[in-house]
């Protein structure tokens, strides 16, 4: 399968870049810009692609590369620090700008071929491009022509076209450069020769025969809760090893109104899978008691979990191996060489050091949109394939402060009602993400004659691709009212409702 490798040099969303090669159906991982040119030439990559990154060339640490990387063959595009690099390295000239440039800004095209085919040149055509960048180049490496400049910029990308090593200063991945997908498309198809062969069908294949290679004759469980990442996770691995598999659904009591019945009836009756249901919810509330730290109560319920599902395999037949929805952003969020940690998802950072199972991870490679994709080439229903995301440790990071059995029943209505009326308004297939909140604080309120003094809930809709950004969703007005004025006449204990406007970043979309 052809390949790109993404050069990871310490961007945050290093993983658009992959995200929008994908969407190009090339398939692309992203490495540590550490790897060495002996792996690199191993995995015959048909391209390579340097990120941005937040260091200067000219820095202490500054990151570099093993500079036989420029003399291998394969195309190279360097995107900002990407391209500030190569041209220190082959010989140009970078130096601080006078003029930093951050956010929008107007490209010119000075040559149309290769990266920018099908563009226009001239002071009358100008392209909107997003830069975020205080070096600049003022010389290109010897055998570099200029391609684009901007006001502030007079070199915005070069190219060695008798090489194939090309560089923008802006940052094509970004939805704020609009005409940035032609741009990684020239690049893929035109200088690297890709023909666009990664697809769900064929990812289907691939992972089902890595699955089987893993696994062998050994015995597996997964942990089934309804969502479509496991639900996603368990149907490509019983597709692999069919009567191998045994789903575990562990309750933990933090889940949402109804899908705990909604989950046994769909995977126990409709897709016949060996299936095991686990009353777990006083073990998991008694793990988090009287703890507030969201971080705290992610690790416990991830080391509870682990310790869970070796109870129940040890029940049938030994397994040795543990499906996980694992997906990249998780991975990613949850910290890498070049990335911190910005939260432990359960499946990966909340893990405990030891336990007893090998991972099988089928879905590790792929973001939320693409697992959307796979779950409709496996032929799961609407309800899976559409259902929002919901983390794994449930509403225990929806509640603020300490967890109990009292505001875990006032979540589950309030949120019920958000996402009833959110569906009834055909909304819920726009939205990312919606879910409630209930807070830490307390309000004075009036009802009924009556002075209450009870707890704030808060509600967060998000519109997004792929959860690394998001923005929050426009709800309209007469919707978060009758929503707002439903759960204060149907839920008592909560006696003000407020709607978060927050984008990620700077925020994240959960609130723990």
């Amino acid at each position: 399968m052809e390949t790109v490798l993404v050069l990871d040099f310490g961007a945050q969303y290093s993983q658009l870049i992959a995200r929008r090669v994908r969407e190009l159906r090339v398939y692309c991982e992203i490495v540590p810009h550490t790897v060495s040119v002996e792996e690199i030439k191993a995995r015959d990559p048909k391209g390579i692609i340097f990120t941005g990154g937040p260091r200067s060339v000219y820095g202490d640490g500054a990151p570099r590369l093993d500079e036989d990387i420029y003399g291998l063959g394969i195309p190279i595009l360097g995107i900002c620090y990407g391209l500030q690099l190569l041209t220190y390295q082959l010989g140009g000239a970078v130096e601080p700008a006078e003029k930093r440039e951050y956010g929008r800004a107007e490209l010119l095209i000075d040559d149309d071929r290769d990266l920018f085919a099908g563009f226009k040149t001239g002071e009358a055509d100008r392209e909107a491009a997003w830069m975020s960048h205080g070096d600049y180049i003022t010389e290109p490496a010897p055998g570099f022509d200029t391609l684009a400049h901007t006001d502030h910029c007079p070199i915005a990308a070069v190219g060695h076209r008798g090489k194939k090593i090309y560089g923008v200063q802006f940052h094509p991945e970004v939805a704020h450069t609009p005409r940035g997908r032609e741009v990684l498309q020239n690049f893929l198809y035109h200088v690297c020769g890709c023909n666009g062969q990664w697809t769900m069908e064929s990812f289907v294949d691939t992972a089902v025969e890595a699955v089987r290679a893993q696994v062998g004759e050994g015995q597996v469980v997964c942990g089934l809760s309804g969502g479509i990442d496991s639900s996603v996770a368990a149907a490509l691995v019983h597709r692999a090893v069919s009567d191998q598999l045994t789903c575990i659904y562990v309750d933990h009591g933090f889940m949402r109104k109804g899908e705990t019945e909604q989950v046994l009836e769909t995977f126990g009756r409709d897709f016949q899978m060996k299936l095991i249901h686990v009353d777990a919810r006083e073990r998991f509330l008694q793990k988090v008691r009287g703890i507030s730290d969201p971080e705290i109560k992610r690790k416990r319920i991830g080391n509870e979990f682990i310790r869970v599902f070796e109870e129940e395999a040890a029940k049938v037949g030994q397994a040795a191996y543990l499906v996980q929805g694992t997906l990249y952003p998780d991975i990613i969020e949850s910290g890498t060489e070049q990335a911190a940690v910005i939260k432990s998802h359960h499946n990966v950072g909340g893990l405990p050091e030891e336990m007893d199972f090998e991972l099988v991870e089928p879905l590790k490679a792929l973001f939320k949109d693409e697992v959307r994709a796979l779950a409709m080439e496996l032929g799961l229903p609407d309800e899976i394939v559409w259902r929002h995301p919901f983390p794994g440790p449930g509403l225990a990071i929806r509640i603020m402060g300490e967890i109990t059995g009292e505001k875990l029943d006032l979540l589950r209505e309030v949120d019920h009602i958000f996402i009833e009326e959110i569906r009834r308004a055909g909304l819920y297939k726009e939205i990312w993400q919606a879910f409630a909140v209930l807070t830490n604080t307390r309000t004075v309120g009036v009802m009924g004659d009556e002075r209450t003094y009870d707890y704030v809930a808060a509600l967060r809709a998000v519109a997004s691709q792929d959860g690394m950004t998001s923005d929050w969703y426009r709800v309209p007005p007469d919707v978060l009212e009758i929503v707002s004025r439903r759960i204060m006449n149907e839920i008592q204990g909560v006696n003000r409702v407020v709607y978060d406007i927050s984008s990620k970043p700077p925020a994240t979309i959960e609130w723990e």
